[in-house]
């Protein structure tokens, strides 16, 4: 028993080292992109005009994106928008790097994209994963119930037969399916 109780300790021991070195490592590699990051917000100068712009047309869109949450072709719209955005960012980041003395203090717009990629595509991406996920989530709902549902009568003892089971299951989607439709169509109404 001591040799067990020895054995468990040194393991214990072990893991304690490995956690301890994982999240000095970690630490440590965090340290240089928190300073980038850094080096990266204080380079640019928020005051400007066109940043400002910038920054609330994305403050807008997530505005609208909510107020919109039941209209799905609306949404629909904003999300391909978006991602539109995104698709072209890459030309905007050429054209702007091209004219930037027309509207900007310092040239933001390197070849690689960066300042683009942060402050215009990641935004976007991020409105877009939004509309997907409020555009997706009452089809989840159901699902959902009728897993529970299911998974309650198979693990109840006395849950009948499978068939009926089943069967129920299948009624169950179609109201949840018939529900879904209902509140869709009363959506377009308004």
């Amino acid at each position: 028993m001591a040799e067990l109780q020895s054995a468990v300790n040194a393991h214990f021991d072990q893991m304690a080292d490995l956690v301890e070195k994982l999240s000095a490592e970690f630490r440590s590699g965090l340290k240089p992109a928190y300073e980038n990051f850094m080096g990266f917000f204080h380079a640019i100068d928020w005051k400007e005009p066109w940043l400002i712009c910038l920054l609330s047309f994305h403050v807008i869109l997530l505005v609208v994106v909510f107020v919109s949450r039941r209209n799905i072709n609306f949404q629909m719209f904003l999300f391909l928008l978006a991602l539109g955005g995104v698709y072209l960012a890459e030309r905007l980041n050429h054209v702007l790097g091209s004219n930037w003395k027309n509207f900007a203090g310092q040239n933001y717009f390197d070849t690689n994209g960066l300042f683009l990629s942060v402050l215009w595509s990641g935004p976007l991406l991020v409105i877009a994963i939004i509309i997907l996920v409020s555009c997706c989530s009452p089809s989840f709902h159901p699902l959902v119930m009728i897993f529970m549902h299911h998974s309650m009568l198979v693990f109840l003892p006395h849950a009948g037969e499978h068939i009926v089971s089943l069967c129920y299951l299948i009624v169950r989607w179609k109201r949840a399916e018939l529900k879904h439709r209902t509140r869709a169509a009363r959506g377009k109404e308004e």
